[in-house]
């Protein structure tokens, strides 16, 4: 804006000068003093104080630092480089953001059909790179950590289910979230309320799942004191051929891609009529017993048991261990004697030994003074046989409530095995070994047991249901063994092999 000022300045001064007839020397002369004056005047003015604003990028972030005075400047820098954290910004320093997958290789997994987008992630996986250490998880609990990480971002990316909206209440879409099998009931209702995994193109799913709870078919159909669960069968026979005469997903894999969730005890026996719901579908079963014929190990995935009491507060007394120093018992049990195992179990240990808190059930004399929840918290090992199936809640209560879990059941594939190392934070006892059950647990060193101890803490996080599911609770790592088993089976098909190597 002042170039302009001056130079019609200069311009009306040169025409007075003109119409007045000045003397040119004279008039060279006052503007040689006037220049010389200009520039003394500025030098005046720079060496007073004039405020920028001036900005400096900091973790990733730019910053505006507050006015400062030029000649302050300096002494400004001085201080920044003397702090680590400048007293006028209060800046923190934030940790690296998570790594997201980058949206070219999400677009590219869009673009892939199913078949084929199973293919790249299982090719994927078995390139894995090596992870050692994760802010999100804890790589001793782990069969392979870096399999997992990366089986579970692919997952996240790819895995779309369709949801077969036939069937009725109270049987199908009925999730039921209260009780000892409770885990079939909350994925269900949190499986249907997702919006992240589920699509209603059947043509872009990858898996399809069958809605139905093998409790509520049970409280439907079952013939008190019959012993007869033939009509159980007969039921979901019927509701599959049903679905596969309406729809071409079934028939063009027999199944292969379909899966269901079942915690009742009678979950297996409810697939047997039909012969490609029993040997094609991947079940997720609570009593994933290997010897009777229907669960396969690699194949299928065993479903944790989760005792729920109020649906509402699902989180309810987890956590809360007490010191080990403290803990004056060495293992305890306490319920009902059904099955092969909980007789023997309380036949040899049964009041037999103050350290083995070994009860049928808490007698009332007892859990006065001390709650069922307060005896597991204050145990060391937290005795887990099975009941009349081989599954028991107390495996997950154990974990909930800090309690190194002691696990009696021949034949029982542990749960979300496929991924957890469960050597890491439980201890198996073959049934045959129970008379020795004292000895065995004396003979952990106190080093090891504090790991395990360590471990059961840590692994906590995976066994919990939310309400709102969260990265990595018990929701997401079920649908993930459900995608990781069904990609490997897939794989196994077509010749490949493919086994999980230790960490």
């Amino acid at each position: 804006m002042l170039q302009p000022i001056g130079l019609f300045l200069i311009t009306e001064l040169f025409l007075c000068c003109v119409r007045l007839r000045i003397n040119w020397r004279k008039l060279l002369f006052a503007g040689a003093i006037m220049t010389i004056a200009g520039v003394v005047l500025h030098m005046q003015l720079l060496s007073q104080p004039v405020t920028v604003s001036s900005y400096n990028y900091l973790n990733g972030s730019m910053l505006m630092i507050q006015s400062t005075p030029i000649v302050e400047k300096r002494a400004v820098i001085s201080r920044m480089k003397r702090r680590k954290i400048d007293d006028e910004l209060k800046v923190i320093s934030s940790p690296p953001p998570p790594r997201t997958p980058s949206l070219s290789l999400q677009r590219y997994i869009w673009k892939l059909s199913p078949g084929e987008a199973l293919l790249f992630a299982k090719k994927e996986i078995e390139q894995a790179p090596i992870v050692t250490e994760d802010p999100e998880l804890y790589a001793p609990i782990f069969q392979n950590i870096s399999i997992f990480k990366r089986s579970y971002e692919l997952m996240e990316m790819t895995l779309k289910v369709y949801i077969y909206r036939d069937g009725k209440n109270p049987i199908f879409h009925n999730p039921h979230l209260r009780g000892i099998y409770a885990s079939e009931g909350w994925f269900m209702k949190l499986m249907e309320g997702s919006g992240r995994f589920v699509t209603r193109d059947a043509e872009k799913a990858h898996l399809f799942y069958l809605p139905y709870s093998a409790r509520q078919l049970g409280m439907a159909l079952y013939v008190p004191e019959s012993h007869n669960l033939r009509p159980l069968s007969n039921f979901l026979r019927d509701y599959v051929n049903m679905i596969a005469a309406k729809y071409p997903f079934w028939n063009r894999t027999h199944g292969s891609d379909h899966f269901l969730v079942a915690c009742h005890d009678w979950g297996p026996y409810t697939t047997v009529a039909h012969e490609e719901l029993k040997k094609n579908a991947l079940k997720a079963l609570c009593n994933a017993d290997i010897s009777e014929g229907v669960f396969v190990a690699g194949k299928d995935v065993s479903l944790p048991e989760t005792s729920i009491r109020t649906p509402k507060k699902p989180l309810r007394y987890i956590g809360g261990g007490i010191k080990v120093s403290q803990r004056p018992i060495l293992a305890f049990f306490a319920g009902n004697m059904h099955g092969r195992v909980r007789p023997i179990l309380l036949k040899y240990w049964g009041d037999k030994d103050e350290d083995m808190k070994i009860y049928s059930r808490l007698p009332n004399r007892i859990s006065r003074r001390m709650s069922y929840v307060q005896h597991m918290k204050s145990s060391k090992y937290c005795i887990c046989p099975m009941g009349y199936e081989v599954n028991s809640p107390r495996i997950v209560e154990s974990i909930y409530y800090e309690c190194v879990p002691v696990i009696i059941a021949d034949n029982f594939v542990l749960p979300l095995s496929e991924i957890l190392d469960w050597t890491a934070f439980s201890v198996v006892v073959p049934e045959k070994d129970i008379p020795k059950l004292k000895e065995i647990l004396l003979a952990i060193p106190l080093k090891r047991y504090l790991r395990m101890l360590f471990n059961a803490k840590m692994v906590q996080k995976h066994f919990i249901w939310h309400p709102r599911p969260m990265k990595y609770d018990l929701f997401h790592m079920i649908l993930h063994s459900i995608w990781f088993n069904s990609a490997w089976k897939e794989k196994e098909e077509k010749g490949e092999a493919f086994v999980i190597p230790l960490n």
